[in-house]
């Protein structure tokens, strides 16, 4: 059993057994209590693509996070409101853009990484990803440059919200509700106060600047939160942990980082609620029902970990959507992907210690040591 099997039982014992089993069923299958279950990757990208498969309806993303975050947020909307505050948001996430704002918050934390490596020290890279990530993040929402332990603080609030998810959940209960109402009105409030302060130096300041109201940037800041941290803390020491496991430390750092994420699937599973009768591969589907796209079962059906594959084009970055929907945070997570893992990469590190993570969402490491 290979590592990233290790990870996925380790955070699902059940649920991941079922999903692999799914995969063996074919392309579309419907799942009594489940819904309509997609593991083929151009089938699901169709559906991505249709506007007749909703992030708003029942058993959608929306009746997990409409409670929490309201109605008006990327992660639950649909049409001309969500293009229309997707183009709002947009100019934040150019490449440009993120670079900067990396480059700026990860100095410090690289700065030191890179003497602790070079000193052959031990380093736990999950620990020091939670630091990284806490970083952007405080950045993003408006806090600025902050102390490492506020850092490590806001990290853990949110794997607090995102770990009351499992791979069954179809909604939050009341007391989940309130505890992730108690995080996300925090989060709310930080960006609020950047946004009335108006500094263009900030992402909040220049949301103000674009145009965006005062609740779409708390709501921007919120969904930014609960999906831009753990994304990437938990993806860079797999991804380390791969090539390493590979012998693959000189691949093309994108073409790995490419293949890494096809390979460990940052969303495993993404639903859909349909709205108009249609069909998904030579199922017939009607309004309400709920389709399940296993991005994960979609995304290893091309074999184990291999950064000189090319992807197919109905696979390329499927796990961050595709379409309409498709990841607007993708270009900050890459930015911030390739600036740690050059700086360990430049240094050769070798894994010298891991043990998975237990009773998480997204599979990870609980510990990753890494040493020069």
């Amino acid at each position: 059993m290979n590592h990233e099997t290790r990870l996925y039982l380790a955070a699902h014992p059940f649920a991941y057994p079922l999903m692999r089993l799914l995969a063996r069923l074919g392309p579309v299958v419907r799942v009594p209590g489940l819904g309509v279950v997609v593991n083929d990757a151009a089938t699901a990208r169709r559906v991505l693509m249709d506007q007749r498969f909703r992030k708003d309806g029942p058993g959608s993303p929306g009746d997990l996070w409409t409670p929490v975050l309201g109605p008006s947020v990327l992660l639950n909307m649909e049409g001309e409101a969500h293009a229309a505050l997707r183009a709002k948001l947009a100019p934040l996430f150019t490449p440009a853009s993120v670079a900067a704002l990396v480059s700026d918050v990860l100095a410090g934390p690289l700065k030191d990484l890179e003497v602790r490596l070079a000193a052959g020290e031990r380093v736990d890279l999950v620990d020091t990803m939670r630091l990284m990530a806490g970083a952007v993040i405080c950045r993003v929402i408006g806090l600025g440059e902050v102390p490492e332990e506020r850092a490590r603080a806001l990290f853990a609030d949110g794997e607090r919200v995102v770990s009351m998810v499992s791979l069954r959940t179809r909604g939050l209960n009341p007391r989940q509700v309130a505890v992730a109402r108690e995080v996300l009105d925090g989060i709310g409030d930080i960006a609020s106060a950047a946004y009335l302060a108006g500094d263009p130096a900030t992402v909040m300041g220049r949301m103000s600047e674009l145009g965006l109201s005062e609740a779409e940037a708390r709501g921007a800041a919120g969904a930014f939160f609960l999906t831009g941290t753990e994304t990437v803390a938990t993806f860079v020491p797999r991804l380390i942990a791969l090539m390493h496991d590979h012998g693959a430390q000189d691949a093309d750092l994108d073409r790995a980082i490419e293949d890494a994420m096809r390979v460990t699937t940052p969303t495993p599973v993404m639903l859909r609620s349909v709205s108009v009768a249609t069909k998904v591969g030579n199922i017939d589907v009607r309004p309400g029902d709920r389709v399940v796209i296993v991005t994960h079962n979609c995304a290893r059906a091309y074999g184990p970990f291999d950064p000189s594959m090319k992807h197919p084009t109905e696979l390329r970055r499927l796990w961050f959507g595709a379409g309409p929907h498709f990841c607007i945070g993708y270009p900050l997570a890459l930015a911030e992907i390739r600036a740690v893992a050059r700086v360990l990469l430049d240094h050769r590190v070798r894994v010298v210690g891991r043990r998975a993570a237990r009773g998480v969402l997204i599979p990870t490491y609980s510990e990753l040591w890494v040493r020069k």
